[in-house]
């Protein structure tokens, strides 16, 4: 059973930067909190806050949270060990990044009972097989044997969930559970953390930018801007009746509108044929031991955006990374413009190479964090347009603007800036080599809805103007539906399906475009309860 949570003018602050503004509010025992907005909102912080926990070079300068009899903030370093993983757990939103590789998963779920001394070794392990099994895992029993890098990423995150749960905490925090993760995913592991946290009556903070996952967990929503509350009421009352004008702009964002560009197709610019490549070294069969795309064949004119849809494992980066030139071909060819590309970057002409730019899914390690965002956006100016002096600082300006940051933002380094701004950096970046053909590898996963509505409609800008050209890889149908021409649909590395724009909502299509049509969360209350519900009771225990 969860805590009473009374949050009263909780104040964040970095140097004279006001990151939470006087936050108050109340988490009844039992109930789930959603908070919502964009990215720099304060969502994060300020659920590491009720932690009595800030990032580096922040202060928790006012206000007050209690959590049961606790006065968190009162709390000295000591007391705050013993109430983290303890009486407070947090869910991050990278797993992956959470769990230690050299060590097995049982021995990372069951070390908080070991921290905190709550019960024997034994004892754990037999709570952790119970919360796996809670949670849907795959052979309970078993799981715990394994290593991180053995398991997908679903799983790893319910087991991360096994983690926070396994002391029994007042309150839970989950941070962005379930963006990284594919639709198909993210529905077995909102499921498994709905189930439990409801079974379980825990307290829980739930921190996300997606409406329509926060429809089917919270009790009520707190919507944050600019670390002030704009407004909070019940679930249902946000979805039926937003009182805030920015309220209303998140859900109009949520789910976005098709994009019209009206952009005649043009030339033929990138044809793949019969394309297939994998990692490892080919052996006499001239295949590598791991194969990843298996005859993967399409064609993609000038000014058109087609988009790649299916699971995570399914290919859709390897695809991308292959037009790139980062993976050598094992089979099959690529024409742009009618000419053959080289299978590697290297052997690329500079010219080839500033028509075809990537955008990486991950901001955070795509770019430098030694470097500032000028000098980052500098380097392809220079490289391709041989831009110096006054017309190099004016293009890098008219960059920033052109992908909605301030251009105060130049000076400052990766680390300074949210992840959705990190993310525009990067596209910012493709777009100063101004090339024929963006490769899009997940570029709005990372972003909120209102900053991913607007790069979507930055995109079909220039598509309109410039005629560019999109490969447009996502897990997201929706997104993927509102800015691209056709859809190529993956599974295991191979092409089963290819939709164009007229066929979106008419059918048939392949069984597995209507599971992941079918799978995307609708922004209202019940509609997991209603998939459930129409699904036998074997497919909910996968």
């Amino acid at each position: 059973m969860g805590s009473l949570v009374v949050v009263d003018k909780l104040t964040v602050s970095a140097g004279d930067a006001t990151l939470v503004d006087q936050l108050s509010f109340t988490i009844r025992p039992g109930e789930v909190l959603a908070l919502i907005g964009e990215s720099g909102s304060g969502k994060t912080t300020t659920a590491l806050a009720l932690m009595g926990h800030v990032r580096r070079g922040c202060q928790i300068s006012g206000g007050s949270v209690r959590i049961g009899d606790k006065d968190v903030l009162s709390l000295g370093a000591q007391p705050l060990r013993a109430l983290r993983g303890r009486m407070v757990s947090y869910i991050a939103q990278s797993a992956a990044a959470s769990f230690d590789p050299s060590r097995s998963i049982m021995d990372q779920v069951v070390e908080p009972t070991r921290i905190h001394g709550t019960m024997s070794r034994a004892q754990a392990e037999k709570k952790a097989v119970q919360l796996f099994k809670e949670l849907a895992l795959p052979n309970p029993d078993t799981i715990g044997q394994r290593y991180p890098h053995q398991v997908s990423g679903g799983q790893l995150q319910r087991l991360m969930a096994a983690m926070a749960l396994i002391t029994d905490p007042e309150l839970v925090i989950l941070d962005e559970p379930t963006t990284a993760l594919d639709v198909t995913t993210q529905i077995e592991v909102l499921r498994a953390f709905r189930r439990v946290v409801r079974e379980r009556r825990a307290t829980a903070v739930y921190v996300s930018h997606d409406l329509a996952v926060v429809a089917q967990m919270a009790d009520h929503i707190l919507v944050l801007r600019n670390g002030q509350a704009q407004e909070i009421n019940t679930t249902a009352g946000i979805l039926s009746q937003p009182a805030h004008e920015y309220t209303r702009s998140l859900l109009a964002a949520a789910r976005p509108a098709p994009l019209t560009t009206e952009v005649r197709k043009g030339e033929l610019l990138l044809e793949v044929s019969e394309l297939s490549a994998g990692y490892g070294a080919l052996n006499a069969q001239g295949k590598p031991p791991v194969l990843i795309l298996e005859d993967i064949n399409f064609k993609l004119h000038k000014g058109q955006a087609i988009g790649v849809i299916g699971e995570s494992g399914s290919g859709k980066t390897t695809l991308a990374r292959a037009i790139a030139g980062l993976i050598a071909p094992c089979h099959g060819s690529i024409l742009f413009k009618g000419r053959p590309l080289q299978p590697e970057v290297r052997q690329r002409s500079k010219e080839e190479l500033r028509q075809i730019q990537i955008v990486f899914q991950m901001a955070d390690t795509a770019l430098n964090p030694s470097q500032s965002i000028e000098r980052i956006l500098a380097r392809p100016l220079q490289f391709y347009k041989g831009l110096k002096g006054p017309a190099l600082h004016k293009r890098i300006h008219e960059l920033l603007d052109l992908v909605r940051l301030p251009r105060s933002v130049a000076q400052r380094l990766p680390g300074g800036l949210s992840g959705g701004q990190k993310q525009r950096v990067n596209l910012a970046r493709a777009l100063a080599a101004e090339p024929e053909l963006i490769l899009c590898d997940e570029v709005t996963s990372a972003l909120d809805t209102v900053v991913g509505a607007a790069v979507l409609e930055l995109m079909a800008d220039l598509r309109r103007e410039l005629g560019v050209s999109y490969l447009f890889i996502s897990h997201d149908l929706h997104t993927v539906k509102s800015v691209c021409d056709e859809i190529i649909v993956m599974q295991h590395g191979r092409k089963l399906d290819q939709v164009a724009r007229a066929d979106f909502e008419r059918g048939p299509h392949h069984p597995y475009y209507e599971l992941l049509a079918a799978s995307v969360p609708e922004m209202r209350q019940g509609w997991l309860d209603e998939r459930d519900a129409a699904l036998p009771a074997a497919a909910l225990a996968t």
